[in-house]
C-alpha cells in the first residue's frame, strides 16, 4: 500500500481539489482503471434507462454472469457525489457480478455541483423502485434485492435502505464499502488520516461543499445516518432496515463513522457483518492489481452477497 501511495505522490497529478468538477470527473475517469484487475468476461452487459421523478432519463448498467433469473445488487458508484460514475466502476461491478453469482445493475445518479442534495438520494431511490417494479421484465428475480456502494455510493445504498424499510419494501441486505455516514468530519480518523491516504480532508470539502452548497443539511439522514436527523427532529431510526456487510479501510478517515455505524445498527437489531481491512486506503477495492486485500474484500463482498440471497 506504501507503495502505491509514493507512486501517487511521484505521479505529481494537481489535487482533485484544485480542479473544476468537470476537470476532476475527467482525471478520476483517467486513473480509475489503472489499478484495476483484467475486466471480467459475463453473459449479459446491457445498458438500460429509466425516468427518475422529474422525467430525466438515467443509465442503468445490468451485469450478469448467465440468463438465468438471479438475484440483483443495485449498485452505487463512488466520488462524494460530485465524480465518478457507470463507466468508472465498470470492472468493480463485473467482478461482484462473477463472484457473487449475482446480477448487478450499476446507476449513473446525478452529479453536484449541477445538482445538489438530495438529487443523488432521490435518484437512487428512484432507481430501487424502479428495479422492484421493472427488474423482472430483465429476466431478475426481484424478489431478491440488494442495495451496495462505495464511499459515497455506501452513503446512498444506506439510506435507500432507511427508506426501503419506511415504505416496506424488503431488502436482502446493504453492502456498504466505507460508506460516508456522519454529519461532521469529526472522529479521530479524519484527524488522523487528514493527508497522504488518497482521500484527503480537503477532498471532503470540496466534494460536500459541492453537494450540500449553502443549504443546511449536513443533518439531514439523507445525507448522514449515523447522526443525521428525520422529519421529527430527532435521529433517524435504523430498526427494521436491511442486514448489512460493512467493508472497511484502516487508513481512512471515513473507518471510524463506518464502526460507529455498524454500532447503531447492531443496537438497533440489524444483524450485522464487519470487516477492517488492515493497512490499506479508501478506494481500495479498486486497486486489485496491486493490493491483495481489495481480492479479500471482493471475496468477502461476494460471500455475503451469495449468503444473503440464499437466505432470501
Amino acid at each position: 500500500m506504501r507503495g502505491v501511495l509514493e507512486r501517487i505522490t511521484r505521479a505529481g497529478h494537481v489535487p482533485m481539489h484544485a480542479l473544476s468538477p468537470s476537470q476532476a470527473r475527467a482525471a478520476y475517469a483517467a486513473g480509475s482503471g489503472v489499478l484495476e484487475l483484467p475486466v471480467q468476461a459475463l453473459q449479459r452487459v446491457e445498458d438500460h434507462y429509466f425516468r427518475a421523478r422529474d422525467g430525466q432519463a438515467l443509465l442503468a448498467r445490468l451485469y450478469a454472469p448467465s440468463a438465468q433469473r438471479l438475484p440483483v445488487l443495485l449498485y452505487f458508484h463512488g466520488g462524494g457525489f460530485t465524480i465518478g460514475s457507470v463507466q468508472t466502476h465498470d470492472a468493480l461491478c463485473r467482478r461482484l457480478s462473477h463472484l457473487g453469482h449475482c446480477a448487478v445493475v450499476s446507476m449513473d445518479y446525478r452529479l453536484a455541483p449541477e445538482h445538489r442534495f438530495p438529487c443523488a438520494f432521490e435518484d437512487a431511490w428512484d432507481a430501487l423502485q424502479w428495479l422492484t417494479r421493472s427488474g423482472t421484465l430483465l429476466g431478475l428475480d426481484c424478489e431478491r434485492i440488494a442495495v451496495g456502494g462505495d464511499s459515497a455510493g455506501g452513503t446512498l445504498a444506506a439510506t435507500c435502505a432507511i427508506a426501503a424499510r419506511d415504505h416496506a419494501l424488503a431488502l436482502s441486505l446493504q453492502l456498504l464499502f466505507y460508506p460516508g455516514t456522519c454529519a461532521r468530519q469529526e472522529t479521530p480518523s479524519h484527524t488522523m488520516f487528514a493527508q497522504g491516504f488518497v482521500l484527503e480532508k480537503e477532498h471532503l470539502r470540496y466534494f460536500f461543499g459541492h453537494y450540500l452548497g449553502d443549504g443546511d443539511h449536513r443533518d439531514d439522514w439523507r445525507f448522514a445516518p449515523l447522526d443525521g436527523l428525520a422529519a421529527d427532529g430527532h435521529p433517524v431510526d435504523l430498526e427494521g432496515v436491511a442486514p448489512a456487510w460493512l467493508g472497511l479501510a484502516q487508513c481512512d478517515p471515513l473507518v471510524d463513522e463506518g464502526v460507529l455505524y455498524a454500532d447503531r445498527l447492531r443496537l438497533a437489531g440489524v444483524p450485522v457483518e464487519l470487516e477492517i481491512y488492515r493497512g490499506v486506503v479508501h478506494e481500495f477495492i479498486k486497486m486489485g492489481r496491486a493490493i491483495p486485500e481489495a481480492l479479500q474484500a471482493h471475496a468477502d463482498a461476494a460471500q455475503a452477497l451469495r449468503k444473503a440471497f440464499d437466505h432470501g
